[in-house]
């Protein structure tokens, strides 16, 4: 039996597949299974599938559509591995990727852990900064990565986590909501299980998006982180309502500069800030203007999402308020 099960839910994604596959191929460490759990798509990958089965062990199985959190979830009732894997499929993985996770987890055991993302040199202008935006300390992003000071205690997310048998046995499986991978962490952490970042094992997260599907996807995260708050109550903390506040303070701002045209300064010196560290982390300053656009979604599109899922949820009672969003944001992906 394989010690690890590599379980990637598809939704009409065969291209991304064959890349994410291909990079499987060149892994050092090879004691996996891979099992594409295909959700009812109408653009299938199952002749992707066919191609990498002489060069992995790679299952395929097909089901009727009903979302990411059980299609996960299937694929860990067919796995047969002792170590439950989890990539979103525009994802490509670097070659010592397990190398890495098995002499971690051999070394210092944990129950389930997480790693970071990151752009590789191969990824468009526009990918790379949505990259930046999602994962730098100065849109909070970092946090997911443990980048800068700790805000908060690591979350491992689905487009790079894992996760024993044992603790899917215990716990249970993903929830069908947004943000259901933080849900489960939390609840695997709430059980006793341990964690731990392994900042080392990233993978390259392509996210092929265009600025508007960017949006709608962040909008989401910041109602999901609502949704969260009223499962886990002390999950919230004051790094996720930053978002929300600097876009209260930008409108605030706004109205203040034609009395006060020296406020102006404040934000100037912030998008100034994204671009000098866009543009020198990845030495191209197109990237640093682009970083400054996709900032500006990642935190207005959250900090308005978290307003006004916390109006409606929280201050109003409202329930389900995200669900028209989330099938918007599932229907144009």
């Amino acid at each position: 039996m394989p010690y690890f099960s590599i379980i990637i839910p598809v939704y009409n994604r065969p291209g991304e597949v064959d890349e994410l596959l291909e990079s499987l191929t060149l892994q050092t460490h090879t004691d996996f299974e891979v099992l594409l759990i295909e959700d009812g798509s109408t653009i299938k990958c199952d002749l992707i599938a066919q191609k990498y089965h002489n060069k992995l062990n790679v299952r395929y199985f097909f089901k009727e559509n009903s979302g990411r959190s059980e299609t996960r979830n299937y694929g860990m009732n067919k796995a047969k591995g002792e170590y439950f894997v989890f990539f979103d499929s525009d994802c490509v993985i670097p070659p010592t990727y397990f190398e890495k996770i098995k002499n971690k987890l051999t070394n210092n055991f944990t129950d389930s852990y997480g790693g970071p993302d990151k752009a590789d040199t191969s990824f468009t202008n526009l990918q790379k900064a949505i990259s930046f935006s999602m994962t730098s300390f100065f849109t909070t992003g970092g946090i997911r990565g443990s980048k800068g000071p700790k805000m908060e205690e690591f979350v491992p997310r689905t487009f790079n986590m894992g996760f024993s048998k044992e603790v899917y046995q215990t716990v249970g499986g993903f929830k069908d909501m947004f943000g259901e991978d933080i849900d489960l962490s939390l609840r695997i952490r709430k059980n006793g299980y341990t964690n731990q970042l392994i900042s080392d094992a990233y993978v390259y997260h392509k996210r092929r998006v265009n600025l508007r599907s960017f949006y709608r996807q962040v909008h989401v995260f910041g109602m999901a982180r609502i949704s969260l708050y009223l499962l886990h109550p002390s999950s919230l903390k004051l790094v996720h309502t930053l978002p929300a506040l600097f876009t209260i303070g930008s409108i605030i701002m706004l109205l203040l500069i034609p009395f006060y045209p020296w406020i102006s300064f404040f934000l100037l010196a912030y998008f100034l800030l994204i671009f000098v560290a866009s543009a020198l982390e990845y030495n191209n300053l197109s990237i640093g203007f682009l970083s400054i656009i996709t900032s500006s979604i990642q935190l207005y599109g959250y900090g308005w999402g978290f307003i006004k899922s916390y109006f409606k949820k929280v201050l109003l009672g409202k329930k389900n308020t995200e669900i028209k969003e989330l099938d918007k944001y599932y229907n144009k992906k």
